[in-house]
């Protein structure tokens, strides 16, 4: 009888040792409500820095704007990382029109942007992507606030006709510590040129499509009031090659 009621005490205790623990859910992020809510946060991966994008939402677009800029609209999104510099030289492994380590690699395809990205465990900015990088949830005209200063990126009036490293001018930061999303080569992004509203799922996000206008934003090749707005959208063919196109990556969170 001792035995019998060992054994009925050892089968009871090992029932509850295996009965399935209560799951847990873990919160999902709650987004920034402004851009000062915000410290740039840092990691490196596979020798390339990148900033950390948290979730919010912001106003796509610029109402005063060019016609492709309009109708400006909210989008929201889920965290992400984002290059700090665009791809330099010396990450990508050799050199576009410029030779230097730590010039941005230029002179390169939308396709060899994308399959860089790619190799490297990430991938191009969404359109979306790119300029809340850039704006914030303030929807800020420029990375750094809302009024142009020649004082904080390389452009037009200041360039000399080549390329400058990458980060040369950190006061032009964006919220989330990215170095020249405004100013020096502009940055070939995913997306396929559309008309506004943006919307993820119509076809502009398709990594098949050869012979789209693709999306290239930030401003270089252009005059201080006009293509240094963090809303400005350009758009040429995927095979292009051009000195003042370079890309940055984005991973997952």
């Amino acid at each position: 009888m001792k035995c019998l009621c060992l054994i009925l005490i050892f089968l009871s205790l090992t029932a509850c040792s295996t009965a399935p623990a209560t799951p847990t859910v873990t919160p999902l992020p709650i987004p920034v409500a402004q851009n000062t809510d915000w410290s740039p946060v840092s990691q490196t991966f596979d020798n390339t820095e990148m900033v950390y994008v948290p979730a919010g939402c912001f106003m796509m677009g610029n109402a005063d704007g060019r016609r492709d800029e309009r109708p400006e609209h909210e989008i929201c999104l889920s965290s992400f990382w984002i290059g700090k510099t665009e791809v330099t030289n010396a990450q990508y492994g050799s050199h576009g029109n410029f030779d230097g380590d730590n010039l941005p690699r230029e002179n390169l395809t939308w396709f060899e942007a994308r399959d860089f990205c790619a190799a490297q465990g990430g991938r191009l900015p969404t359109e979306a992507e790119w300029e809340y990088a850039a704006r914030g949830v303030d929807s800020l005209i420029y990375p750094w606030g809302n009024e142009n200063s020649e004082s904080v990126l390389i452009f037009d009036k200041n360039f000399e006709s080549h390329t400058w490293e990458v980060g040369s001018y950190p006061d032009g930061a964006s919220w989330v510590g990215a170095l020249d999303m405004s100013g020096s080569v502009n940055e070939w992004v995913s997306s396929i040129y559309n008309r506004y509203p943006y919307d993820p799922t119509d076809g502009r996000e398709n990594m098949d499509d050869s012979t789209s206008q693709r999306v290239y934003r930030s401003g270089w090749n252009s005059y201080i009031d006009y293509g240094t707005s963090a809303a400005i959208r350009f758009r040429t063919a995927p095979d292009t090659r051009d000195w003042f196109i370079g890309f940055r990556c984005v991973r997952n969170a």
